[in-house]
């Protein structure tokens, strides 16, 4: 199972941030990955880092490129 951490893009549409539409950023392991749209199919909770807060969850995603949504699931 995956780590993830979910956050606003807050710098969306600005120059390799993805379109104004890409408003989530979902890390991996640490690996950011840049979606419209989300689904989160397990529990879930809040986590700082001292700084950022994050939606926090443990999975397995999918990313479903047609329409650009980041599907998290237990498997």
């Amino acid at each position: 199972m995956n780590k993830y951490h979910i956050r606003f893009n807050k710098s969306r549409g600005q120059s390799g941030r993805g379109t104004i539409e890409h408003v989530w950023r979902v890390f991996e392991n640490g690996k950011e990955f840049l979606v419209k749209h989300l689904q989160i199919n397990v529990p879930c909770h809040d986590e700082t880092d001292g700084v950022d807060w994050n939606i926090c969850c443990y999975g397995v995603m999918h990313i479903d490129s047609d329409t650009s949504t980041a599907i998290i699931n237990e498997s």
